[in-house]
């Protein structure tokens, strides 16, 4: 099937669940985008702020950015004129700095608290303790030009089904109690992304409002290398 004939059967079935589709188009070449976007699809997921920099220039304006991959501070200047979304803020660190552009760009961005759910030690994420805290800070109070909108999460590779549901369920979990205990009269706080092409069914299953989706939509990655330092 073609790019565009997958990326049609994920939307006629996440149509009927209002769960947005993030198209990860890491390592994809600019046509193999395009074809999706002429197929209607507008919001792609990059991991790495060189790639999606160099895309965002070439690529048609209207298409909707999101940073999905670990973020350093020192990168967020090139992605802060123009991302729709970061889905990875791991600290209040990298959140003032994400604030600092905003306020350089005259704008407010959009950002997904990442939570560590896996049961592993390589990925990145905040605590859930570290997120009500950092919730909780005077710094956190002083950002006026972050908005953030919703939380993050990535389960456990190589998990039983059970497990990665039950991750899942977690995140969701957290999501609705901060939503209650900080966000409550804000109708903005209520994404929650979580679920790829292997679990995106029980990510939605616990409650997902968007899935980042690849490999499946656009076949195998021809993997380049960017500098990442």
């Amino acid at each position: 099937m073609s790019i565009a004939d997958n990326l049609l059967e994920y939307k006629s079935e996440l149509d009927k669940t209002l769960v947005e589709l993030i198209a990860v188009s890491k390592y994809q070449e600019p046509a193999a985008i395009m074809e999706a976007y002429n197929a209607g699809q507008r919001a792609f997921g990059e991991n790495i702020v060189q790639e999606l920099v160099d895309k965002q220039a070439e690529l048609p304006e209207d298409i909707e950015w999101h940073l999905i991959g670990h973020l350093q501070t020192n990168k967020v200047k090139y992605i802060a004129p123009f991302v729709k979304l970061i889905h990875s803020v791991d600290s209040l660190k990298l959140l003032i700095e994400i604030n600092k552009q905003a306020v350089k760009n005259k704008r407010v961005i959009d950002c997904l608290l990442q939570i560590y759910i896996a049961d592993e030690d390589t990925k990145f994420g905040l605590g859930f303790d570290e997120a009500i805290e950092l919730l909780r800070s005077e710094e956190f109070a002083t950002l006026k030009n972050v908005r953030i909108v919703g939380l993050m999460g990535i389960a456990s590779n190589n998990a039983t089904e059970k497990q990665t549901l039950d991750e899942f369920i977690e995140l969701k979990v957290l999501f609705d109690g901060i939503k209650v205990s900080f966000f409550r009269k804000d109708d903005y706080f209520k994404e929650v992304s979580m679920g790829m092409s292997g679990d995106y069914k029980l990510a939605i299953e616990a409650g997902s409002t968007m899935v980042r989706v690849g490999s499946s939509i656009f076949g195998k990655r021809k993997i380049k290398h960017y500098k990442t330092e």
